[in-house]
């Protein structure tokens, strides 16, 4: 018997993202880490040496669409944790420590291999017509929010 695939929509897009986030959240909590930790030290880590606080702040928010109260309680908890740092060369700037860099890799590597495991097999065609639909919509998502 066959089953026919239900049209993209929201709930189709929420079911596949809570998904794969409670599989990334066992993942991270092993690591010692919780999503929006993850989420700020990734950005830390692509921004590459430092980052400035506003621009993270900026970042973390627009991404997650949490409240900025709650991005800069992440950063304290990672301050507090040294997993995050003042950058000594720009008063405003944050970077990585050592510990920092070393909890965002594995994590990155753990999240890497969950990816791999749910999109193994998907024509890659398939992958790319999603991504466009995927990124379309969120385009617009965000220039309604930006309206509100």
């Amino acid at each position: 018997m066959t089953t026919t695939a239900p049209a993209v929509d929201a709930r189709v897009v929420a079911l596949a993202h809570h998904a794969a986030r409670a599989l990334l959240e066992d993942v991270l909590a092993r690591h010692g880490a919780t999503f929006h930790q993850n989420v700020t030290l990734r950005a830390v880590a692509v921004a590459g040496e430092s980052v400035g606080r506003d621009e993270l702040v900026g970042e973390v928010t627009g991404s997650l669409k949490i409240d900025e109260s709650v991005v800069l309680g992440v950063i304290e908890e990672l301050t507090a944790a040294e997993l995050l740092e003042a950058d000594p060369a720009d008063g405003s700037g944050l970077r990585l420590t050592a510990a920092g860099r070393e909890r965002y890799e594995s994590a990155a590597a753990a999240s890497a291999e969950i990816s791999a495991r749910l999109y193994a097999g998907i024509p890659a065609e398939d992958l790319e017509v999603a991504g466009r639909v995927l990124t379309l919509v969120t385009e617009r998502a965000n220039a309604a929010l930006a309206d509100v």
